[in-house]
């Protein structure tokens, strides 16, 4: 198997038979392909038709939804679509039946009983039938094409609607990312697919009734063969269907850690530490690896489910010429006319490929279905966090009185929480700031106030009143924040600030006063088109900045929302001892009538907050004023003199 970084092999076993594993990689370790295992014992094949025919009623019951996707897609469109597909359906009866009356009437004027004007005529009408049969499959392609590229803004923009409800923790499982990918990547081009197959379904349909009107009229048992010929090929097909709709499933996890890798090399985010540590060539390689695996798998599927679809495919053409000859010799016997040989041979031909077509159809509405079984699992998929019912008005106004209250939480498939049963208060209009080493329970602890998970233990309380009592919306609306791994918005500086507050994005006025709190204006002047200056290089000849200068324009649009709550995490990493010194100076006038809560690990700027609360291993160690806890001379006291020595040399 493969060791992937952070959460170790990513594997899915035989979700289908035939199909084994396909394994997630990291960025070092070998790659393992696991040989296909082909079950073949009675338990298994009736397995597999058990399946079969609960795939079947899945795809007949997903067709409503997919119909009124469409519908409500494109209203016009559709009615075109489906008017045009049911003369489509009719056209090949019609014109083989048009074919058959103009052999005669050739035929007849050839033994001296007819004439041409009967065959100008005839060809006149054909010649209508072949123009209907023209435009009916040009307005067929045009309405698929619009329909298409309709349907994939229309699914799209629901995955984002829906992704943008989603709780925080969804985007922390690589699970969700898989499924995540595949209704976004995958699926938005599927349903016009399977309304496509449908339609096509409709058509054969209409073409098989109307030409097995005429094979009948020949031999029943003639008929019988044709209809019984292509189901081979359809049980084949349906097959490797299922095995394809596994594949992309199981190789989602690959193809995602290729579109990573690719990203590495890429994008300006890790271009520096990729060149320094000089790890192009191997990222490169480790893509390479990748993407053979990832093709590996296809050929071996597109080869195999091509040559057994051939090989069924000849027992139809079989059938088929053994049709046009028996017809071919009925004529000889006199017993048909030579337009009946056309007429007939047509008709026999047009309920295989009829048949064909009506197998064909299902299995691509099989197959589309599974993967559109991903969107809707997706689009069904209810966020954690959500309104409840009857919401608790929010306080106003906020005063800001926070409390903990014997709060634990611990991730996800994590064995140790990171915060174990913390209790502390924050009057309003306080300013706190919380300290401890790396994944001591900090950021997590903000992440909680924030409402973007909810404890697994305990309460929080905002004036009194439990967090989760209130609209999240509402809450996170009281609370301006800067995150440790904030955002840099490939877009214009003003943009970049004004986003901190949607409702007053426009107010430049607001947004330079945003700038000016942070430190980011006497920058932002400075280049070439002010706060309409891109930023990033992406698009539109942006302008780079460096990190301290990407965080300060991070901080202007934590201070463009003007909320009683103020969360900074880290809000000095990058900053320079100056730049440090002058927004802490500030600090006390921006977080004046509000309660701010910030994360830092330096204790020269720590000691200015009101009090100080010290996190260690998720739990609550030290909570009080810097002179107190220098006084107590626990954890903080050390971890204090420890930094201030490094400084004294």
């Amino acid at each position: 198997m493969i060791g992937a970084g952070g959460g170790g092999p990513h594997t899915l076993r035989h979700l289908f038979d035939g199909t084994t594993t396909v394994a997630d990689s990291g960025l070092t370790g070998p790659i393992d392909i696991p040989d296909e295992k082909p079950v073949g014992t009675p338990k298994d094949l009736r397995s597999r038709w058990d399946r079969l025919r609960a795939s079947a009623t899945g795809t007949v019951r997903g067709l409503p939804r997919v119909a009124r996707l469409t519908w409500q897609t494109s209203r016009p469109m559709t009615i075109v679509t489906v008017l045009v597909t049911v003369v489509a359906g009719l056209m090949p009866t019609v014109t083989a039946y048009a074919a058959k009356l103009l052999m005669d009437a050739v035929v007849a004027a050839l033994q001296g009983r007819g004439g041409t004007g009967t065959i100008v005529w005839l060809a006149t009408v054909q010649f209508g039938l072949f123009t209907v049969t023209a435009v009916t499959g040009a307005l067929t392609n045009v309405c698929q094409q619009l329909m298409q590229e309709k349907m994939v803004l229309t699914i799209r923009h629901r995955v984002m609607a829906h992704a943008s409800r989603m709780h925080l923790s969804f985007f922390e499982g690589s699970r969700s990312y898989d499924l995540l990918r595949q209704a976004d990547q995958e699926a938005p081009t599927r349903p016009l697919g399977m309304m496509s197959s449908a339609l096509g379904l409709m058509k054969t349909s209409i073409t098989f009734a109307s030409m097995i009107a005429l094979l009948f009229s020949v031999s029943p048992l003639l008929a019988v063969v044709a209809l019984l010929a292509p189901i081979p090929a359809f049980v084949a097909e349906s097959r490797y269907g299922a095995r394809g709709f596994a594949l992309t499933v199981l190789g989602s996890p690959i193809r995602r850690r290729m579109e990573y890798l690719a990203s590495l090399v890429t994008t300006d985010t890790y271009a520096k530490e990729v060149k320094l540590f000089g790890l192009g060539n191997h990222l490169v390689d480790r893509f390479r690896q990748l993407g053979k695996v990832y093709y590996e798998r296809q050929r071996k599927l597109v080869g195999t489910r091509n040559a057994v679809g051939a090989s069924w495919g000849l027992l139809t053409t079989f059938t088929g010429s053994a049709i046009a000859l028996y017809i071919s010799l009925e004529v000889v016997g006199g017993t048909l006319t030579l337009g009946d040989l056309a007429l007939y041979t047509a008709a026999a031909a047009g309920v295989q490929a009829a048949v064909a077509g009506l197998f064909i159809g299902f299995t691509g509405m099989y197959e589309n279905n599974l993967y559109l079984d991903t969107l809707y699992t997706f689009l069904g998929t209810e966020p954690e966090i959500t309104t409840p019912p009857q919401p608790r008005p929010m306080p106003d106004p906020v005063r800001g009185h926070i409390e903990f209250d014997h709060v634990s939480f611990r991730y996800p498939g994590a064995s140790d929480p990171a915060l174990d049963d913390v209790s502390f208060e924050i009057q309003p209009g306080e300013t706190v700031a919380v300290v401890g080493r790396n994944g001591a329970g900090k950021s997590t602890l903000v992440k909680l106030l924030c409402r973007l998970y909810d404890p697994t233990a305990g309460t929080i309380r905002l004036d009194g009143a439990d967090i989760r009592e209130f609209d999240p919306a509402e809450l996170r609306a009281r609370i301006s924040a800067m995150f440790q791994d904030y955002v840099t918005y490939q877009a214009t500086a003003a943009e970049n600030i004004g986003l901190g507050d949607l409702d007053r994005i426009e107010d430049r006025d607001r947004v330079e006063e945003a700038a000016r709190r942070s430190g980011a204006a006497e920058r932002i002047e400075r280049l070439a088109r002010g706060y309409d200056s891109p930023l990033g290089r992406w698009f539109d000849d942006g302008v780079s900045l460096s990190g301290g200068e990407w965080q300060k324009i991070a901080l202007a649009r934590a201070f463009m929302r003007d909320a009683p709550l103020l969360v900074l995490d880290e809000p000095t990493a990058a900053l320079d001892a100056q730049a440090e010194h002058e927004l802490f100076t500030r600090l006390h006038e921006l977080s004046r009538g509000r309660t701010t809560l910030y994360i830092s690990h330096r204790f020269s700027t720590v000691r200015q907050a009101g009090r100080i609360l010290v996190l260690d291993n998720g739990k609550l160690a030290e909570f009080g004023a810097h002179s107190e806890l220098m006084a107590a001379g626990g954890g903080y006291a050390d971890l204090f003199t420890l930094q201030a020595s490094a400084y004294l040399g």
